[in-house]
């Protein structure tokens, strides 16, 4: 039986909750949870519940598997790209027999974290092995969200596939599960280890460098050495930008997409507890938020990969620019939450060419590393300051977490101007919807460049490009957002392969 809608205290203990179980199914029980969610709408906050239940000694309800055909596949697919796309693509295809290659311009992800805290430490950036490239992609070291948009049967499949990897039991049944930087890497390699144990190769720190193409058709692919295949899935992710020239050199449709820029604001990880939770913000640890808005003039603008307790990370992946983005611990316990603001652009503000995004991207990232005054410190700014239009000298009760470093700096003179207007203008109402978020002391710190992919890869019901054999998937493709979204990506790619519906 399943019972829903469960609500308990916030304090309750689980024979609280046990009891309200057999009160709804009239019997001793043995029960599950579903999921678990937190209603802070109005006081009491509390927990809401739906869970199964069954007889004492009865069995649960089966859970469904995945059917993953076996794989009649003339020659080995290449897979390009270790990020969930990548990833979970390579995990179907290797357990329908597939042995897929996978490669990877990075390194694995034990190395790769020695180059971050490198980078962190000295400001000497690796830029094949950051935080966008490397094993596990750009999500790996961020809050390791699972939650999303998308309504997909694929993504049970994913929370159980990362359960059977490591991952902690509650992501099954969270209303917004996440893992965490910590737990997701552990998560990572034990993924790769079952792709090698199915007879799949992962080839690290090998770059695609071209597509051998035969009469509109793929015969090949070029890394450190030839492969003869037909199939090349590409999940590149959206930092790949000599392989977005790479394709558009060969002929690949491609289209400008609309994304986001802005920056990082930092709060006290308390406030936006209270803020959230009132009087309960000492039992329901650290609380999220999620704000949107549209400006008088239409432009969208909203919180983007809100991480509590975490700390701001450096994201750049090209020599001379300075990209931030966000990361948590699965414990959530640092002094600050943050989260990007963003505001929304189109190719009306930078283009209508394929890569004119990312040529906008990469100035804004160039003027943020000339702001910094080198060795990847970032511009940062207190919320006060911004609004008054003038240069920070000393931050307040909020300090940045930023690695290697910050300088202070106006940010109105480093975004464009109708980016800044757009930002000040919605701040005041995310301070009207969240109490506190307009403290003058939160701290911005620029730039945030890489929330989504600046580029389109055109692909059709087949996830094929009209280069046949070619395969875009995933964020850097353009057609997902986050870690849960590509993965789905990923396995509904693999799985139409497998079927023969790209025939």
């Amino acid at each position: 039986m399943i019972i829903n809608d469960l609500k308990l205290p916030v304090n309750h203990t689980p024979e609280q909750l046990t009891k309200k179980i057999e009160k709804q199914l009239g019997q001793k029980a043995d029960w599950r949870l579903l999921r678990r969610s937190i209603d802070a709408r109005k006081n009491p906050v509390c927990y809401i519940y739906s869970a199964e239940a069954v007889a004492k000694g009865e069995p649960f309800s089966p859970t469904p598997a995945l059917n993953i055909p076996k794989a009649d596949l003339a020659k080995r697919p290449i897979i390009v790209g270790s990020g969930p796309a990548g990833l979970f693509a390579a995990l179907i295809l290797s357990r329908s027999g597939a042995r897929p290659i996978l490669l990877e311009r990075g390194k694995p992800v034990e190395e790769r974290q020695k180059d971050i805290e490198h980078f962190q430490a000295a400001g000497i950036l690796n830029s094949h092995a950051n935080v966008q490239f490397g094993e596990g992609g750009a999500g790996t070291f961020s809050d390791g969200k699972l939650n999303s948009g998308i309504n997909s049967p694929y993504c049970r499949e994913v929370l159980q596939t990362f359960h059977a990897h490591g991952a902690p039991q509650e992501i099954l049944y969270d209303a917004k599960p996440h893992i965490g930087t910590d737990y997701l890497r552990k998560v990572i390699r034990s993924m790769r280890e079952e792709i090698l144990s199915l007879g799949g190769e992962i080839h690290f720190e090998e770059q695609l460098q071209k597509l051998i193409i035969e009469q509109g058709r793929i015969i090949g692919a070029v890394g450190k050495q030839n492969y003869e295949t037909d199939r090349v899935i590409l999940a590149i992710g959206h930092s790949a930008r000599d392989t977005f020239a790479m394709l558009e050199e060969a002929g690949v449709p491609m289209i400008p997409k609309s994304f986001s820029v802005g920056v990082r604001i930092e709060h006290p990880q308390d406030l936006i507890n209270r803020a959230q939770y009132r009087d309960y913000a000492g039992y329901l640890g650290a609380a999220d938020y999620k704000l949107s808005h549209h400006t008088a003039d239409g432009r969208g603008v909203y919180t983007f990969c809100m991480c509590p307790g975490g700390v701001v990370m450096g994201a750049a992946s090209e020599e001379g620019g300075v990209v931030t983005n966000g990361m948590s611990y699965h414990a959530r316990n640092g002094k600050n939450a943050n989260s990007a603001l963003l505001v929304g652009i189109s190719p009306a503000d930078f283009g209508k060419n394929p890569l004119d995004g990312i040529a906008y991207q990469r100035r804004l990232e160039q003027a943020a590393f000339i702001a910094g005054g080198g060795g990847y410190k970032a511009p940062a700014q207190r919320l006060g300051d911004f609004f008054k239009n003038r240069k920070t000298k000393d931050f307040g009760s909020v300090s940045p977490t930023y690695l290697p470093g910050v300088t202070p700096y106006n940010l109105n003179e480093l975004l464009p101007e109708y980016v800044c207007k757009a930002m000040k203008e919605v701040l005041l109402v995310f301070d009207r919807k969240l109490k506190g978020f307009g403290l003058e002391d939160a701290v911005l710190t620029g730039v945030e460049t890489r929330s989504s992919s600046p580029v389109r890869i055109l692909r059709d019901e087949t996830f094929q490009s009209t280069l046949r054999g070619l395969y875009p998937i995933g964020e850097g493709a353009g057609y997902a957002g986050g870690i849960m979204s590509s993965a789905v990506d990923g396995i509904k790619c693999a799985l139409s392969i497998l079927s023969g519906e790209e025939k």
